[in-house]
């Protein structure tokens, strides 16, 4: 069984690499093929994960290369992990829309859509390649931002479906804060890619979320970034990214102040590279825990197990999938992120009990500004930029999208070849 990794010079690959070697007997891996353009990280990466799994005495062997085709060649599934524009791209957007007064993320608000129109085109084309060189292979996307980039992939034809860490952590956190296997736990995880809302989570069938509420409030505050007193009214855990729209003047203040996150990201990559570089360093560095994607390779792994595997009973899995009539408020071809029965037919969304009104306006609010931000990923245009601006909820205001469009546009003119010109 091959898979390969489209960005696999990434420093997060040796976590995915990790998670390949200690659940080999869930996934009986053969060849993984790296792929990445950046020879020099390639190589390194490459080094790195052939060290690690003969030190697990792993017998799946590694490859690296530059070529799409020539990688994707026989796989049974392709793992996109991209960043265009590499952390340069993401402190622009993390910072850009500070200028205007709005956060500045890499995956939501005028960030995030910066993020899709580098990306978006991209991936399209490297899927045509797996298309024509690997035309039965599953493409699982890790890409951000997630949704939009799945929905893209969808609508063109592809065989993809869109993966996040953020459920998988917060399963993971909470069999640890019960003391239980992960296994025993199903959550009622609802929404849009980085827009999601945990309202019930249940161990062996029944809901002990109010229980954890009880017992870790102040905790699971914490990770979300939100004041106590609204998760325990919600009796819902938003993930992280609600932050931005709950503490929105708040998030703002603090980034007007902090280095962005990027800065961060790099000094970690530089470590993580220096590292990889050692032949002595055989096992997951420590210092990946902070370049993000708890679990990601356990997400992978077990995603990647479902549509390969031919399991037919395996547990749900939250991924991101074509809504259909999962949510009615939504149009049936959104990307909606909830769990599913995952199998090698693809994966099909469970039934979801009805969202409430606070959680399905937003829902649908960010949802329209998808389609919207695909739009204009696909056809470009000022005009198709600025209306996504508009329609999302951390931007909103005629004015503020205006000068945000032409600050987005000329900032990312290297990437976007339609700007030229303009």
């Amino acid at each position: 069984m091959k898979l390969a990794v489209v960005g696999g010079g990434s420093t997060y690959t040796p976590e995915l690499i990790d998670g390949f070697a200690r659940l080999r007997d869930v996934l009986p891996l053969t060849e993984i093929a790296l792929i990445d353009p950046d020879e020099r990280r390639l190589g390194l990466v490459a080094g790195m994960a052939r060290r690690m799994l003969a030190h697990a005495g792993h017998p799946a062997r590694v490859t690296a290369g530059s070529s799409v085709e020539e990688g994707v060649a026989g796989a049974s599934a392709v793992l996109f992990q991209l960043r265009i524009g590499g952390q340069a791209a993401r402190e622009v957007d993390e910072t850009l829309p500070l200028r205007c007064g709005c956060v500045g993320q890499e995956t939501t608000g005028a960030g995030g859509l910066a993020k899709a129109l580098r990306t978006v085109p991209v991936v399209l084309d490297i899927a045509e390649r797996v298309r024509r060189h690997a035309p039965d292979a599953w493409i699982v996307d890790f890409t951000n931002p997630v949704g939009i980039v799945t929905r893209a992939l969808l609508d063109a034809g592809h065989r993809a479906i869109g993966l996040c860490n953020v459920a998988i952590g917060l399963q993971r956190r909470a069999a640890a804060a019960l003391g239980v296997a992960p296994s025993r736990i199903t959550l009622d995880h609802v929404g849009l890619n980085h827009l999601t809302w945990l309202r019930a989570l249940r161990l062996d069938g029944a809901d002990v979320l109010p229980t954890l509420i009880d017992a870790h409030l102040k905790e699971l505050a914490e990770g979300a970034g939100l004041r106590p007193e609204l998760i325990r009214r919600l009796g819902a855990v938003p993930s992280y990214y609600l932050r931005y729209y709950y503490a929105h003047d708040e998030v703002v203040a603090e980034q007007r102040t902090a280095p962005p996150r990027a800065a961060e990201v790099s000094a970690v990559e530089a470590r993580l590279l220096e590292l990889y570089a050692d032949p002595s360093v055989v096992t997951k560095p420590e210092e990946l825990e902070r370049r993000g994607g708890a679990f990601y390779s356990e997400a992978a792994v077990d995603l990647l197990a479902a549509l390969l595997g031919g399991r037919e009973d395996g547990p749900p899995q939250v991924v991101n999938v074509r809504n259909g009539r999962t949510l009615p408020f939504l149009p049936e071809e959104a990307v909606v992120e909830v769990p599913a029965s995952v199998t090698a037919a693809g994966a099909v969304p469970l039934p979801v009990r009805p969202v409430e009104p606070l959680y399905a306006g937003l829902i649908a609010h960010v949802s329209a500004y998808e389609t919207l931000a695909l739009e204009a990923a696909l056809h470009g245009g000022a005009d198709r930029v600025r209306d996504a601006l508009l329609a999302h909820p951390l931007v909103g205001q005629d004015a503020v999208a205006e000068e945000l469009t032409g600050l987005l546009l000329e900032a990312n003119r290297a990437h976007l070849p339609w700007t030229v010109g303009r």
